[in-house]
């Protein structure tokens, strides 16, 4: 019962998160990452993941981490937003990896255009007092990636064997 309750909200509430502080501050704290890191490996091992599965996960996670990191180095994506995606294929191993990377590119890429549209409107008087709308709204400001990487998990996560395996009957109302 609780590993399923953890493979259902853990990983969805991490990455909302995520996406939501990267909205308001344009910052993800190491904090969730590491969280996302340490949920794994708890689920996993409730789960009864083999060592060999769990090492393909990390591999994964590893190979992500590695390529956003070079993305980070050349100023491409923040470094928050290199260690969430990271730590997202780490949940996804290479069965799903592929999957993600294709929606949370996708979700960017309409992120910032949409970003890069509003950015060219005037932003109305009244909302100038929310300070992360005005940095959301200035050309210098970056685009938070964290927003498209959650949106990509959040899509392909129920695909995944951490759903395919809860119990749901266990949750049906009578």
């Amino acid at each position: 019962m609780i590993a399923d309750l953890l493979r259902l909200s853990l990983f969805p509430a991490l990455m909302a998160f995520a996406a939501s502080s990267d909205l308001f501050t344009m910052t993800i704290s190491n904090r969730v990452s590491l969280l996302l890191v340490a949920g794994f490996v708890v689920l996993a091992l409730l789960s009864g993941m083999g060592l060999e599965q769990i090492g393909l996960h990390f591999a994964a996670g590893l190979t992500v981490l590695a390529v956003a990191f070079a993305c980070f180095a050349m100023g491409w994506i923040g470094g928050g937003d290199a260690k969430v995606a990271a730590a997202a294929a780490l949940w996804f191993g290479f069965t799903n990896l592929l999957e993600y990377l294709i929606y949370a590119s996708l979700f960017g890429g309409a992120l910032t255009l949409l970003l890069l549209s509003f950015r060219q409107l005037p932003l109305p008087y009244p909302l100038t007092s929310q300070p992360w709308l005005l940095r959301l709204h200035a050309q210098e400001t970056g685009i938070p990636y964290g927003i498209a990487l959650a949106l990509g998990a959040l899509v392909i996560y129920p695909q995944t064997d951490w759903i395919k395996a809860v119990d749901l009957a266990r949750f049906a109302l009578n």
